[in-house]
């Protein structure tokens, strides 16, 4: 159990790191070098940086938005492959909450240089976040449903 949370953690911290534990070393070297790639052309670190500090503007000036939007999709998938390794589920429907994540996060990328809450501008880091919450919400009960219905329907 200690070595499939670690396998998950790592993944969340950097895609491709998962792979190479599980010893998929090509998929851990294309999702690292790909990594690398959207981030530095991104100005993914930076923006992350500039996020932290408070400096929303900052963040969205320093944003090469054209490269910014690989990102979600990269890192979802990325998570998803080391999920699908590290639980063994191969069942219907378990890519859902990884695949809305990655769409909704995109989203709040491209709205992220002028979406605001309450006022607050929330710039490319913290709106994606928010919205990655949001896909994982949507995500899970609908697996959950279309499991369900199809359940129904195998039983009738």
């Amino acid at each position: 159990m200690e070595n499939r949370i670690e396998k998950l953690l790592w993944s969340m911290a950097f895609p491709g790191l998962s792979q190479l534990l599980h010893r998929k070393y090509w998929k851990g070297v294309l999702f690292i070098g790909l990594e690398f790639l959207v981030n530095v052309q991104s100005h993914f670190n930076e923006i992350i940086m500039s996020s932290f500090q408070g400096d929303i503007p900052k963040a969205i000036s320093q944003a090469n938005y054209q490269w910014l939007m690989f990102y979600p999709c990269l890192y979802f998938f990325a998570a998803w492959d080391t999920y699908r390794d590290v639980t063994g589920e191969k069942s219907r429907y378990s890519y859902l909450p990884f695949v809305l994540s990655a769409y909704l996060v995109t989203v709040g990328v491209m709205y992220s240089p002028s979406f605001t809450i309450f006022g607050l501008l929330l710039g490319p880091v913290w709106l994606p976040i928010l919205c990655c919450f949001v896909g994982i919400g949507l995500g899970l009960p609908l697996k959950w449903l279309l499991l369900k219905l199809i359940h129904e329907r195998e039983m009738d």
